[in-house]
């Protein structure tokens, strides 16, 4: 007996084009009945980090044993591969061999082991040098929901070798905790690299004075938006369970300036 598998699809593609829909087209023709789960079609264009952080954070919701298809693929046509990857908790990631997948994988009980797509009786013909979210990674998706084993996409390759991205650390400074944004939302959210417990670890305090481009700014320690006035920037931990700077009823990306990449030192006052 087949067993079919949804599959959450994360991709920059966008929701004003036709690219995402156009996957789900090639998925429905393969596959039919299989659930498409679209967990964000809005990544910021080639974010591999940001994406990677999304697609850590989102995955612990979908179903078990689900197939995870991400497409942010800067360097598609080149020479960069096509991978699946199985998490030691099941669950299998289909995309480009660019760091993408390896943060979920490994978040998943660890990364087990990984697969080259090279089987091209899988892809969709003609194949196109700028879309292989439609003509390679979509298609082996589908194959995969409906039952396809791994081992018939393609050599298996040794994990170690797969591509990871840089990702930043927190850093201890005299006065505090030197972290990056690595995430923003479309509220004007920034998510950093920083876990509650390395900041409760801090002992900061309550105001806390944050450090971004050359300027100083007082921010608030809170659980929730309504523990501070509006316009107030503010700390607090996210949904997801990582640090965020906000700004109640406002943006913190616009009011601090902040870019994915960018610097925050969160400092004691005294």
């Amino acid at each position: 007996m087949t067993t079919t598998r949804h599959i959450c699809f994360l991709s920059d593609y966008g929701y004003e084009d036709d690219f995402a829909g156009t996957c789900r087209g090639v998925i429905a023709s393969l596959a039919p009945g299989v659930s498409v789960i679209d967990i964000t079609h809005g990544i910021a264009r080639h974010d591999l980090l940001g994406a990677a952080f999304v697609l850590r954070n989102t995955m612990r919701y979908m179903p078990a044993g689900a197939i995870h298809l991400a497409v942010v693929d800067p360097g598609v046509g080149g020479p960069r591969r096509a991978v699946v990857l199985r998490s030691a908790g099941g669950r299998l990631f289909v995309g480009p061999d660019n760091g993408l997948l390896v943060l979920a994988a490994e978040a998943d009980g660890g990364l087990a082991c990984a697969w080259q797509i090279t089987n091209a009786k899988l892809f969709v013909k003609p194949l196109s040098a700028t879309f292989h979210g439609r003509d390679i990674f979509a298609p082996v998706a589908a194959h995969l929901a409906t039952g396809l084993a791994p081992t018939k996409l393609g050599p298996e390759i040794d994990p170690a070798g797969l591509v990871r991205l840089e990702i930043p650390r927190p850093r201890a400074t005299k006065r505090g905790l030197r972290a990056a944004a690595v995430l923003i939302d479309r509220f004007g959210n920034v998510a950093l690299n920083l876990d509650a417990d390395r900041l409760d670890a801090a002992k900061l305090g309550d105001p806390i004075e944050l450090l971004c481009g050359g300027e100083r700014y007082l921010a608030r320690l809170a659980r929730s938006f309504v523990e501070v006035r509006p316009s107030d920037i503010m700390v607090l931990v996210d949904s997801y369970g990582q640090i965020a700077v906000a700004v109640n009823t406002g943006s913190a990306e616009e009011v601090l300036g902040l870019t994915p990449g960018d610097l925050v030192e969160l400092r004691r006052l005294s």
